[in-house]
This record gives structure tokens, sequence and C-alpha cells, in this order.
């Protein structure tokens, strides 16, 4: 294997969670931006996909999230949470040298 793959290959799991988070918070914010032009139950396909890949984190936030938050607003909710989690295991995985450095990269 080249350095590159290797590169890749040896930090997977740490790959995986980084996209997975990031993955469901952005779409969480293009779903509360298409929430400005579209209603809640409308067909279009794009729509309905953001809202299957995030329907999920949604049910999570609102557990843990207060009542007075308009629902119209969990996405950005979900969104703040989903970085955060994002952050945070990024810390977790760097503190058990699972994560990559910029050294590696450059090596």
């Amino acid at each position: 294997m080249n350095l590159d793959t290797d590169f890749f290959w040896s930090h997977l799991p740490y790959w995986v969670v980084a996209y997975g988070l990031a993955l469901i918070g952005w779409t969480c914010v293009g779903r509360f931006l298409m929430t400005a032009f579209l209603p809640p139950d409308h067909p279009n396909y794009i729509f309905r996909f953001f809202r299957l890949l995030t329907n999920w984190a949604i049910r999570l936030t609102d557990g843990i999230t207060p009542r007075f938050v308009n629902p119209r607003f969990l996405p950005l909710v979900t969104t703040f949470w989903a970085f955060a989690l994002r952050y945070a295991a990024h810390f977790a995985f760097a503190y058990y040298g699972m994560a990559p450095s910029l050294g590696q990269g450059a090596a």
C-alpha cells in the first residue's frame, strides 16, 4: 500500500464517524433551508431524502430539547449536536491515538 492509502485505511473508524456526523449535520442545514420554500410534507424527492436521512436524529434531539423551542428549528438544534459530537469524537480519537495527524499526511 502506498502512503495515501495507508493513511486512509489506518484511520477508517475516525473517518466514518467524522464524515457520518458531518453528513447528518449538513443535511439538517439543508432540510431547514428547504422548509423556507416547501411545506413539511412536500413530495419533492430531495426533501423526502433529507427527511429520510435526518428524521431519526431530529427525533433524538427532540427528546432533549426544551419545549419552548419551535419545532421548525429542530433541524438547526440537531445540527449543533451533530457538530458538537463530531468535535468531541475528534478529541476522543486523538486522545487514544486513533486520529490522523498533520505529520502523518505530510511524511
